[in-house]
């Protein structure tokens, strides 16, 4: 339940920065606003369709600063694995409307092609141009600071990715995210940190237990301890967590720090 209920939370912190735009700011630029219309009839067809992309193209053609069709066009590209032609569209939405699309290509950077510098250049960019909330990914799974906080342990920036996460979670004014806890204690995991993991991974199971991977690490930490019977236990957890579904899974790419059933039933 408080998982659905966190869910529901960022899909409404997140609904403002996806929505399409409103036309009717366009009245005054009568190329911009036909562009919008010709943008919102696009989206009526499936993603990615002949027609859709088509009025993609005359909202382009109307008006050539008009990001939004630049994105809404990309995005096709982008799931069937097409990244030139991803990127040269969504570096013209940038262009048009960096504060709009940096963050929506910082993420795709780093969960499509694992371009963790080009992901940090894209976020620290964002944060740099923004007084307030920098806001989330284009799924809502992840605060954009938190994406940062992956990036740079990518790039073997350790320090720094924990204290990012350890702010984000220490900031009141926004929702914990789903996984936030977890890549913390995955960090402090890996770091040897064994106290602070395991409270980092039980406030991941208070805020969101539906993942085999969060008892898969505590797992291990148990073991590191030497505590084998207890280690044993949370394996037989992630097990059985694994095997009824709930573990993490992306549609398009693999997730950071993800366990899969094998790495569980080779640890037992």
């Amino acid at each position: 339940m408080k998982r659905i209920s966190v869910l529901l939370l960022l899909s409404l912190v997140c609904l403002p920065l996806y929505a399409p735009p409103n036309c009717e700011l366009y009245k005054n630029d009568a190329d911009c606003y036909e562009a919008c219309q010709a943008a919102m009839k696009a989206i009526r067809f499936r993603q990615g369709s002949y027609y859709s992309q088509q009025y993609f193209d005359q909202s382009i053609e109307l008006c050539q600063s008009f990001a939004y069709s630049y994105q809404e066009k990309a995005v096709p590209f982008l799931k069937r694995g097409a990244f030139i032609e991803w990127k040269r569209l969504i570096d013209k939405a940038v262009e048009y409307a960096p504060r709009e699309y940096l963050g929506y290509r910082g993420w795709c950077r780093l969960q499509f092609l694992r371009d963790y510098e080009g992901a940090i250049q894209d976020i620290e960019r964002l944060r740099s141009m923004t007084i307030h909330d920098i806001g989330y990914c284009q799924t809502g799974d992840y605060h954009l600071n938190v994406a940062l906080a992956l990036c740079y342990k990518a790039t073997g920036e350790i320090e720094k990715a924990q204290l990012l996460i350890e702010e984000q979670l220490n900031n009141k004014n926004v929702p914990v995210g789903l996984y936030d806890y977890y890549h913390l204690g995955v960090m402090e995991y890996e770091q040897g940190n064994y106290e602070k993991a395991i409270q980092s991974l039980q406030s991941q199971i208070a805020v969101n237990d539906y993942m085999g991977e969060t008892y898969y690490f505590l797992a291990m930490i148990y073991r590191e301890q030497g505590q084998e019977e207890v280690a044993l236990q949370n394996l037989k957890k992630a097990e059985q967590y694994y095997r009824q579904g709930r573990f993490r899974s992306d549609t398009y790419t693999e997730p950071m720090d993800k366990i899969y059933l094998l790495d569980i039933l080779e640890a037992m």
